[in-house]
Formats: C-alpha cells, structure tokens, sequence
C-alpha cells in the first residue's frame, strides 16, 4: 500500500478555513436553541443569564398543569391520526406516481407536493373558508384532515425516493406465478418500501406536532395542541414553563432525527443487496 502523500500548507490552510466556517455555521444555528434548555432547569421565574440556581419547578408546573397536559394529548392524538392518514394517503399515490405511465404525471407530482411550497398560513385560510360550511371546523376530524394535508406530501417524497431504481421485474415474477396485486404488495413492495415509509411518517407526525398555524385557524378550544398553547402563553405572559415545554420537544426533535438516521442508512443496506 502507497504511503499516504502529506498535504500541502496551503491545503492544511483551506481545510482549517473549511472546519472553522462550518463550526461557526452550525453554532449560529444551534445557539439559540442550546439557550433555551439551561432556563428550563432555573429556579428564577425570569427567563435571565447567570442562573440563579437549579430547579425542575418549571417540568413540574407543565406535567401538572391540566390545560399543558390536554394540548400534549390533543397533539399526541392528532398527530398520531393525521399520520396514519397521510400514509394510506401518500404511500399509493407515491407508487402511482413513480411507477405509472400517464399524461400530466409531472402536473399532478407538482401539486401533491405543493402544500410543501405553498406558504402554510396562505394553506391555512383556504382550508378554513372550505371546511367552515362543511362543519369542520372547531372539531377533531377536521383538524386531523387538515394536518393530514400538511404531512402527505412528506411520505410522497420519501417513498418515491425508495421508489428510485425499484426493479419492476419482482413484481411481474410475482404476477406470472399468479400472485394477487394486494399480495404483491404486501409481500415483495411494501418490504422495499418500508424504511421510506416510516421515514415519511416521522415527517409527518412532526409537521403536524410543530403546526400552530392551521390550529389558530380551524381549531377550537377543546382541540388546542401544544404548539397553540405555547403560542397563547408566548402572547399573554411569558412564563418559564414555556422553556420546559421547548425543551421536551427539542428532546423529541432529536429522538425522531436519530430514527430517521437509522432508517437511512437502512435503505441503503438494501439499496446495496438489490445490487
């Protein structure tokens, strides 16, 4: 083996440049979300650098604050429901889409995946002019339909990119033994497919755990979600309870990356056995 060539000072310079911007990159985009945690564990009721001391009064006031508990299961409730309807809703239209032969196939792509471009308070207002005399509004059925919206374009894309190279010949193999469509689907796509599946799920259950626009305008009440509640304790006063809120859902944040990373590297182990 060839012994590795040393690089030139002028390349050690770049490269130190290169590490260094990207170093203060990410701080800049890190910062102000590192900030947040340490005022979660302050015993002051001012959110105010140095602490004063340490306490976990402001957990403690969110798991035993009735209305902070409700938005967490309106949250929990409704992303977990609009997330099962954007897969049954994503993942065939993924399918049609990528493997399908048809005219305007590019047309109807670029709206499917539109709510990901299309500003979600301008979303926001059409949804609720076109619920409101359909009675969906100030309920849960509405809400979960309209977040729904929000997350099926996720699952498109990610199933669509497992999609990518997909052999057609599986499933003619399977149809010439006289295989089903629904048991090709279960048995040899839904396999290959599984890891963008989750992937999109977990993107969808995120855009709709973090959505607060769409809640202000079609939800009441009784369906306010966590991302609404922190809004309205943001406006009225703002109390450290909110930091303790930011910080379980920082913590959530990083639990779903870390599984979408797995999954990641899942599809490509099997990218890598399909050739």
């Amino acid at each position: 083996m060839a012994a590795k060539q040393p690089r030139a000072p002028a390349e050690r310079i770049w490269t130190g440049i290169l590490w260094s911007m990207s170093v203060l990159v990410l701080f800049f985009l890190v910062a102000p979300i590192i900030a947040i945690i340490p005022l979660s564990f302050s015993s002051s009721s001012f959110l105010t650098y140095p602490l004063p001391g340490f306490s976990l009064e402001w957990y403690d006031a969110f798991l035993g604050s009735e209305r902070w508990m409700r938005s967490l299961k309106n949250s929990l409730l409704v992303g977990s429901l609009a997330t099962l309807l954007a897969m049954a809703l994503g993942v065939p239209a993924a399918i049609g889409l990528t493997q399908g032969r048809f005219p305007l196939r590019g047309l109807i792509m670029a709206l499917v995946l539109s709510p990901m471009i299309v500003p979600v308070v301008i979303i926001a207002v059409g949804i609720y002019f076109f619920f409101a005399p359909l009675g969906l509004t100030s309920n849960y059925f509405g809400l979960v339909i309209a977040h729904a919206m929000l997350g099926t374009p996720f699952v498109v894309v990610a199933v669509s990119a497992t999609l990518a190279g997909f052999d057609r010949n599986l499933i003619r193999a399977a149809a010439s033994l006289g295989a089903p469509p629904l048991r090709i689907f279960r048995k040899i796509i839904l396999p290959l497919i599984l890891p963008g599946v989750v992937s999109g799920g977990l993107f969808a259950f995120a855009t709709s755990f973090d959505e607060v626009i769409l809640v202000l305008f079609i939800a009441g009440p009784e369906q306010a979600t966590l991302p609404r509640q922190m809004f309205n304790d943001v406006r009225e006063s703002i109390n450290p309870t909110i930091t303790a809120v930011a910080t379980i859902l920082i913590a959530v944040s990083i639990v779903l990356l870390t599984a979408l990373e797995l999954l990641r590297r899942r599809g490509e182990r099997l990218r890598g056995l399909r050739n």
